[in-house]
């Protein structure tokens, strides 16, 4: 029963999304984070104080969502099974991203099929942190790009995974470590301090679930009629040719299906960051490898559901 209640989670997301006036746990996530923000830089004055604040907002946020999810399955199953079943496919349904994610992107490459740059920054600007307004489509394309590869493991690949290895409470618990890391694991003087101990706690957590993204990306290549060759060995390659440790892996292995390259120099707030190319340029990026990458992303994380339902009732059935 557990396995098919993961199923039609799944399909939910693929079908609604995220509508943007439902109730989301996200959004409480947030304002939970913004609150407990606001009281620690009163409490906070010092670089060190900032730095232990942030790992009481951490340790805030994170319990607290482990709590609240684990409390809302004992009280609905409690009341009737099958509201608690309702509860836990919501529940499962408000971590899992992958249809937000590959509507936000086709969201751009729709602005750039119309020849309407503006419009594409803007759609860009709502799922990156660069800036947007002086981009042109080829760097609008390998920014979406980017992006689709890198929530992959974030938004679908990842959820998945603690999902199976501790159902839904550490499934939330992961998308409130990957929200905290979100908002303040920035490396901006405003955050620096405050998002350390966040920032690396994702990390910590998207280890795993960006290598397995390795492996499932490159046979979504496979499928896709890519090449399966080059998405392994650019992914394995590049995959520490990023400022983070885990996402440099599916974004290497994106680049190298579709045999472009992605990352190089960008702008965040006004000021140009210098980052490595990842991939080779065996041609130019377009617009079309927008939908390419979404395909990927969507194969991948139908692979990842596959697989971890398997291994649930494997390890399961040997209990």
């Amino acid at each position: 029963m557990t396995v098919l209640l993961w199923f039609a989670a799944f399909i939910l997301d693929m079908k609604l999304g995220d509508p943007p006036h439902w109730p989301h746990p996200v959004r409480w996530i947030g304002q939970l984070t913004h609150r407990i923000e606001q009281f620690i830089r009163r409490i906070c004055q010092t670089e060190t104080d900032l730095k232990w604040g942030g790992v009481l907002l951490w340790l805030v946020v994170v319990g607290s969502v482990w709590l609240a999810s684990y409390w809302v399955l004992q009280l609905t199953y409690g009341v009737t099974f099958w509201l608690g079943c309702l509860a836990e496919v919501w529940l499962i349904y408000t971590v899992l991203a992958g249809r937000s994610l590959g509507d936000a992107a086709n969201a751009v490459y729709q602005a750039l099929c119309q020849g309407d740059l503006n419009a594409s920054r803007k759609q860009l600007a709502n799922i990156v942190g660069r800036d947007t307004y002086q981009l042109q489509t080829p760097q609008i394309s390998r920014a979406a790009i980017e992006t689709v590869a890198e929530n992959s493991v974030d938004g679908v690949i990842a959820p998945l995974f603690f999902l199976m290895l501790g159902g839904v409470p550490l499934a939330m618990t992961y998308k409130a470590i990957n929200t905290l890391d979100s908002m303040v694991g920035y490396k901006t003087p405003r955050y620096r301090a405050l998002g350390m101990f966040s920032a690396r706690m994702d990390d910590v957590a998207n280890w795993v679930p960006a290598r397995l993204g390795w492996l499932l990306l490159a046979m979504a290549a496979k499928w896709q009629g890519l090449d399966f060759r080059q998405a392994l060995r650019i992914g394995w390659r590049d995959r520490y040719q990023h400022s983070s440790p885990n996402s440099g892996w599916p974004e290497a292995t994106v680049a190298g299906a579709l045999g472009i390259r992605l990352g190089g120099p960008n702008i965040y707030f006004n000021q140009l960051v210098k980052k490595p190319w990842i991939g080779d340029a065996r041609r130019e990026v377009t617009p079309d490898d927008i939908p390419q990458s979404v395909q990927m992303m969507r194969v991948a994380s139908m692979m990842a559901l596959l697989l971890f339902a398997l291994l649930h009732s494997l390890t399961s059935v040997t209990v």
